[in-house]
C-alpha cells in the first residue's frame, strides 16, 4: 500500500452481478453497457468480466469506445448507442460495430458509406417512444422504417435491432413506462408489417430489467447494474453488489481546540477539542464540492463526516477523539461490507444518483483491479479473439482477490 488515493474495482463482483442478471432475465440476452469507460470502472476490464459471466452483447456511447474494444480483441456484438452524423461510421462498419439510427438522413448517410466500403452496415433503428431524446418520434417512424427496408433490400445495411429507451423506469409506478411500452409495441408492429425482422428488440435499462419483465423483449441493457448500481429508490437489490471502492490515506492529523474554523469560508467550526485529519482528495479528483459537511467516510472503523468546504485537492474530517494518524486508510465509499458508506449513500446525501458519484473518481486517481485470475482473463481473450492484452490491461494475477 503506497498511500496514494485509488479506485479499486473488483472484477469478481462484476462477474457475479452479470451472472445474476443472466439468471434473472430468464432467457433474454444481456447487453453489458460499458459506456463512459465502463461507468468509471474501466471499459475493457468490465466488458471482459461481463462476457465471461454470460453477457452476449456490449453497449457503448461513442464509436471510438467500440473501436477500442475491437482493437483489444473483443469480437462480441457491440452497439454504439449514440447516433451522430459526424461519427466515424466507416471505421464502425469496417470493425463490425452496430450503429443506432433515428433519422432517415443518418440512415442514408451511413448506407452510402457502407456502399463505398463494400460492407453492409449493422443498424438498430431507434424509436422515440417518450424519452424525447434520440430516435424517431412516431410521426417519423414509418418513414424511417420504409427507408431502412429499402436500404436493406439494396444490400447496404442489415437491420439488426429495433430499440428505444425508458425515461422513468426508476420511478416505480410512473405512468409513462406503460405508455412507452405500448408505443414501442406499436413501433415494432410497423416494422414487422414493413417486412423487417430484427434479431433483437430491446427497451429495458437497469431499473426496467430489475422491475418490469414485460419490457425485456429479446435483450436487456444493464449498465449500472453490471457494476452493482441502480437508480431505483434505495439503490439495487442485495443480489447486486457495488464493484468499486475509493480510498485514500491521511496525510496529516492534528489536535485543535474548540471553536476552530475549518477550510474555506469556515463553513465548519469545531464544537470541542478534537482531531482533524487531512485527506488528499478534492473536487479535482472527483469529490463533489457539495459533499461539504455532508458526505461520510470510514476511518479506523468509524464513519465521520467531511468537515468544512471540499477543496480542489483535499478535504478535512473531524475524527473527534479517534486516535487517527497520518497514513491511516480512509474509505470514501465501497460495497459496504465493512461499514463504509456506499456510492448510493453518497448519492442520497448529495441529492444525485450513484452513477454520478462513481464516474467522478477515475479520471485523476489510479484505478486498480482485483478478483480475476490471469487464467480467467486469458480464457476470455481466447474466447473473443485470441489476441494479446493491451499494455494497460492490469496484471490481475498479481492483484489477487480481496476478501468480502
Amino acid at each position: 500500500m503506497d498511500g496514494h488515493p485509488e479506485a479499486i474495482v473488483d472484477l469478481d463482483v462484476i462477474r457475479s452481478n452479470v451472472a445474476a442478471i443472466v439468471r434473472h432475465v430468464q432467457g433474454a440476452a444481456v447487453m453489458a453497457v460499458v459506456k463512459s469507460d465502463g461507468y468509471g470502472h474501466g471499459a475493457l476490464p468490465t466488458a471482459t468480466a461481463a462476457l465471461a459471466a454470460g453477457a452476449q452483447w456490449l453497449g457503448v456511447g461513442h464509436v471510438a469506445e467500440a473501436i477500442a474494444l475491437r482493437q483489444a480483441g473483443i469480437t462480441a456484438p457491440v452497439l454504439c448507442l449514440l447516433a451522430a452524423p459526424d461519427a466515424p461510421h466507416e471505421d464502425a462498419i469496417r470493425h463490425n460495430v452496430d450503429l443506432s439510427v433515428g433519422t432517415v438522413e443518418l440512415l442514408r448517410q451511413i448506407c452510402a458509406i457502407a456502399a463505398r466500403v463494400g460492407l453492409p452496415a449493422r443498424l438498430h433503428l431507434k424509436a422515440d417512444t417518450g424519452m424525447s431524446r434520440g430516435g424517431a418520434p412516431m410521426t417519423a417512424w414509418p418513414d424511417l422504417v420504409a427507408a431502412a427496408s429499402a436500404e436493406q433490400a439494396a444490400g447496404r445495411c442489415q437491420i439488426i435491432g429495433v430499440w428505444s429507451h425508458l425515461a422513468c423506469a426508476d420511478i416505480p409506478g410512473h405512468e409513462s413506462v406503460d405508455a412507452q411500452l405500448e408505443t414501442f409495441r406499436r413501433a415494432l408492429g410497423i416494422a414487422e408489417r414493413a417486412g423487417l425482422r430484427p434479431v433483437v428488440r430491446h427497451l429495458a435499462n437497469t431499473p426496467a430489467m430489475l422491475t418490469r419483465p414485460d419490457t425485456w423483449f429479446d435483450l436487456v441493457r444493464p449498465g449500472g447494474g453490471v457494476t452493482g448500481l441502480a437508480t431505483l429508490p434505495g439503490g439495487p437489490p442485495d443480489w447486486l453488489r457495488p464493484a468499486m471502492t475509493v480510498r485514500a490515506h491521511l496525510v496529516q492529523a492534528k489536535r485543535v481546540p474548540a471553536g476552530t474554523g475549518v477550510s474555506y469560508g469556515h463553513r465548519y467550526t469545531t464544537t470541542g477539542e478534537t482531531t482533524l485529519g487531512l485527506v488528499p482528495l478534492g473536487y479535482n479528483e472527483g469529490v463533489p464540492r457539495a459533499g461539504t459537511n455532508t458526505a461520510q467516510v470510514l476511518v479506523r472503523g468509524n464513519r465521520v463526516t467531511i468537515a468544512g468546504t471540499v477543496c480542489m485537492n483535499q478535504f478535512v474530517i473531524d475524527a473527534g477523539d479517534l486516535p487517527i494518524q497520518a497514513g491511516d486508510e480512509v474509505v470514501l465509499f465501497g460495497p459496504g461490507n465493512h461499514g463504509e458508506p456506499t456510492a448510493q449513500e453518497w448519492a442520497d446525501a448529495l441529492g444525485t444518483i450513484s452513477y454520478d458519484i462513481v464516474t467522478r473518481f477515475t479520471a485523476k486517481i489510479p484505478r486498480s483491479y482485483c478478483g480475476v485470475t490471469r487464467a480467467d482473463s486469458l480464457a476470455v481473450r481466447i474466447a473473443t479473439s485470441g489476441s494479446q492484452a493491451p499494455a494497460d490491461w492490469p496484471d490481475l494475477a498479481q492483484a489477487g482477490s480481496r476478501e468480502d
